[in-house]
């Protein structure tokens, strides 16, 4: 991008959209921002939205709206999605019309104006389903789904497909294979791949950002489709303990959301030669438990201590966690929030707090 640009933020009224659109504005480029205010996420528009964005209130499948938001614009960060593991497979036509459709839509009104500037995309670390695994006796390996009667069992930890050992956790890069286990996953892993073959026919340079565990202020609380460290806050605030499924052990890595938003903007400024996909995380791993006991110790010794439920889902996996190092080669991009600070300002950080609400779903 050029120093001042037009810069189109689908979602941008969102958790992740609305700090990349501070960052912009602050930057000094003008910024148009397509939301549909869902009211699964938010009550109204959001005071925290800077008034100077140019606030569009329709959603990414109305196509005359989409044609005239990207007239004129000289880069895309496409955050408009809808998020999280959601409720059950009734869900299933809501994620594809979002985040499917939803794209289609985009790229269609980008191909109807000959767009060839740089589009960024909101992946997530869900396309990989598992993460990476070592076994000490064949390397490399990629376990299969675990099985309902395992998890059933207790028996959480993925084993070796050829031996049956147990496996050692890894950081996953960019050229794993690919492999989402929930619908959400293949939304977005088939966002991934339209916008990528858009890039190719249209000569536009495309990048997909694979978020991995966001927290932070503006995060929706009190849904289904809110993230693990939004569900396990709305309990201690309500004075319950949070609940953790299966051991707790999960290994995740959680990355604040002023550290995503500032990897969007490098990603938007990048140079053109800068395709494909970035893990975005902090690069440092940690654990469900670990994200629960963070919280519990910055809510101070009147919060009850997490509970492990033992509770599972099939379509949760067990370790995924990121190489950092091609998004610190290609963009510059190193988190600066450290987990402990992190967290602690999480505790007491504004949510939004749609005005349906809804039941908030089990942590993974």
């Amino acid at each position: 991008m050029v120093s001042r640009s037009r810069v189109l933020v689908t979602g941008g009224a969102g958790f992740i959209g609305s700090h990349v659109v501070d960052l912009l504005l602050a930057d000094g480029h003008d910024v148009v921002v397509l939301d549909n205010l869902s009211p699964d996420a938010h009550d109204g528009a959001p005071d925290y939205l800077d008034e100077r964005a140019d606030l569009r209130v329709v959603d990414l499948t109305d196509q005359a709206a989409v044609d005239a938001a990207v007239s004129g614009v000289d880069a895309v960060c496409h955050q408009g999605a809808r998020v999280g593991l959601g409720v059950d497979g009734d869900d299933v036509v809501d994620y594809v019309t979002d985040n499917d459709l939803g794209t289609a839509v985009l790229l269609r009104a980008l191909w109807r104006r000959s767009f060839n500037g740089r589009l960024v995309v909101a992946s997530s670390m869900v396309v990989y389903g598992e993460g990476a695994y070592l076994c000490r006796r064949h390397g490399t390996v990629r376990p299969e789904p675990r099985a309902g009667e395992d998890l059933a069992a207790g028996r959480f930890e993925p084993v070796c497909p050829g031996c049956g050992r147990p496996l050692e956790p890894a950081l996953v890069d960019e050229d794993a294979v690919l492999d989402p286990r929930n619908t959400y996953a293949a939304t977005k892993l088939h966002t991934e791949h339209l916008a990528s073959v858009y890039g190719r026919e249209a000569g536009a340079p495309v990048l997909a950002l694979r978020y991995h565990n966001v927290y932070g202020d503006r995060m929706p609380a009190d849904t289904p489709y809110a993230g693990v460290a939004s569900i396990f806050r709305s309990a201690y605030e309500a004075g319950r303990a949070p609940q953790l499924f299966e051991d707790g052990r999960q290994r995740r890595d959680f990355v604040h959301v002023d550290d995503v938003a500032r990897a969007n903007v490098l990603a938007l400024t990048a140079p053109p030669h800068v395709t494909g996909a970035c893990n975005i995380a902090s690069g440092t791993p940690h654990t469900i438990g670990d994200l629960a006991a963070a919280l519990s110790e910055a809510y101070g010794p009147a919060a009850p201590p997490p509970e492990v439920s033992g509770r599972w889902r099939l379509g949760d996996v067990r370790h995924v966690t990121a190489s950092t190092a091609r998004a610190e080669e290609v963009l510059g991009f190193r988190a600066e929030r450290s987990f402990t600070a992190g967290v602690a300002g999480f505790a007491t950080a504004a949510l939004r707090r749609p005005p349906r609400r809804a039941t908030p779903a089990p942590a993974p």
